[in-house]
């Protein structure tokens, strides 16, 4: 049995003014770096060790590992771990996003349907865990609309977290036996860092 923690990248710029964010980048705030932080002490306290670590390739996905991990751990991006394309819609203010589930509504802008994210995200996980031994612990930082399709396809459930939110470091662990996924626990470290660290910004 492998372990997994999935964890969402901290709250970037793009997060703080409320940009629809995919394939496009920007850094992290004060107040995700704060959040990365946070993330970090809480596994700490669990005597959580990584044996094997992947990211997106996404800036604020990484820049998150290598905080939790403090730049003390190899680990390897994967392009197949980035959020879910929005095409035209890159970059413009998240009122334009229609109402949840997307379906194919971004494809018809360039952007992904929400099948082939599912599909991506796991076929990319299930590639990157398939050479790793028993007894490990991973961890894949990535993103909260990739992560959300991938819980969905992976536990085959339509609200694999229940009324819980994957919030910006958010942690979910499950467990993989090779063939199927089962869901661990869920953790929000992050949620109680004040919001005081982007009050320069």
């Amino acid at each position: 049995m492998i372990t997994v923690y999935l964890v969402r990248h901290g709250q970037t710029f793009f997060n703080y003014f409320h940009k629809i964010q995919g394939r496009c980048d920007s850094p992290l705030t004060p107040l995700g770096i704060a959040q990365a932080e946070a993330t970090r002490d809480y596994l700490k306290e669990k005597h959580v060790h990584f044996d094997y670590a992947f990211s997106s390739s996404s800036e604020r996905a990484s820049d998150t590992l290598e905080i939790i991990t403090e730049h003390k751990m190899p680990f390897k991006r994967d392009k197949g771990l980035k959020e879910y394309a929005f095409g035209r819609y890159e970059a413009h203010d998240e009122s334009l996003n229609p109402k949840p589930p997307y379906g194919d509504f971004f494809k018809q802008f360039g952007g992904e349907t929400q099948d082939e994210v599912s599909e991506r995200m796991d076929k990319t996980i299930r590639r990157l865990l398939n050479d790793i031994p028993d007894d490990k612990n991973v961890l894949i930082v990535s993103h909260g609309g990739a992560l959300m399709n991938f819980l969905r396809k992976a536990l085959n459930s339509l609200h694999p977290l229940g009324k819980l939110h994957y919030h910006n470091c958010g942690i979910v662990v499950l467990n993989y036996d090779g063939q199927n996924f089962t869901l661990k626990s869920v953790a929000s470290p992050a949620d109680d860092v004040p919001d005081s660290y982007n009050d320069n910004l």
